[in-house]
């Protein structure tokens, strides 16, 4: 029986071989004799050659594309490490990929049928990488935002504060606490039954009204800042409420929301392209007898 380790599980073990290598190697370059290296010609960066396996060069621009590669991610492993990982990983693909080669490991059929998956799906991935970056320019992403921006209705928010408990006598107690001259912040921390608010002294931050749950809603919007409400139902409990602040929405500026633009635009990019290739193609589908399945109309 044959075990195939993940690539990273594989890239972690060579992690572990690394102090073993690297001693190795000192040890060779130590005892080595010195020579003089002929001056090499300025290159590009992506041509630089960090390793040669049997006179087969391995370049920065290889380092790049692997790094790229979901399979070989390494969290937390610092950077110059992961970068000597990857050297080896690809030291180790050469060496494997010829032995491979020797063997006639590429000679069947399904080989051959990876390939071609392979092929198509890199030619994809190019193609509709290069179609996004086309509709991604600083034209197209300020002309979208303009055009969302005239949409967007001004639209009131409060910042309240709350006391959740589980009965209407706790809460009841609460508001008298707070109607005393207690900080409301204080009680909330002793009180509440929110975690999510509980350690902010109740603050649940600004928020619209459909936003938060009926009644609860109606009466932050009724109360004015400073205001504390009476014991509010709802189905989580009793609510005491503090307004603190009201405000209109602010709209997100350009530079806040270039991002989220960007990635629409490319998107949709993409999608477009490939409803329209379909479009264009003759797609046909078999049921399990070998017919035409009846194709629906997009």
């Amino acid at each position: 029986m044959t075990v195939k380790l993940p690539l990273r599980t594989s890239l972690l073990a060579l992690g572990l071989m690394l102090p073993a290598l690297a001693a190795g190697s000192a040890q060779a370059q130590t005892s080595a004799p010195a020579t003089q290296a002929p001056a090499a010609a300025a290159q590009p960066a992506g041509n630089k050659v960090l390793a040669r396996v049997d006179g087969i060069e391995i370049t920065e621009a290889d380092v790049a594309l692997v790094a790229d590669d979901p399979a070989l991610q390494v969290p937390g492993v610092a950077d110059a490490q992961k970068r000597d990982l990857l050297i080896g990983y690809l030291v180790d693909l050469k060496i494997g990929a010829r032995a491979a080669e020797a063997a006639k490991a590429g000679d069947g059929p399904d080989f051959a049928r990876k390939l071609a998956y392979a092929r198509d799906k890199a030619l994809l991935d190019a193609y509709l990488d290069q179609e996004a970056k086309k509709a991604v320019s600083p034209e197209a992403a300020r002309k979208l935002y303009d055009e969302t921006v005239k949409g967007i209705s001004p639209e009131a928010e409060v910042r309240a504060r709350h006391i959740l408990v589980e009965n209407e006598d706790e809460a009841k107690k609460a508001f008298e606490r707070v109607k005393a001259g207690e900080d409301f912040a204080k009680v909330a921390g002793e009180l509440s039954k929110d975690p999510g608010s509980k350690t902010e002294g109740g603050d649940l931050g600004f928020f619209s009204k459909d936003r938060m749950v009926e009644p609860f809603a109606e009466v932050a919007f009724k109360l004015e800042p400073g205001q504390v409400s009476e014991p509010v139902k709802t189905q989580f409990g009793f609510h005491v409420i503090k307004v603190e602040e009201k405000r209109t929405k602010p709209v997100p500026t350009f530079e806040e929301t270039r991002e989220q633009i960007e990635t629409y635009l490319g998107r949709k990019a993409q999608q477009d392209l490939i409803l329209a290739l379909r479009q264009k193609a003759k797609v046909e589908r078999l049921d399990a007898e070998g017919k035409l399945v009846e194709q629906k109309k997009n």
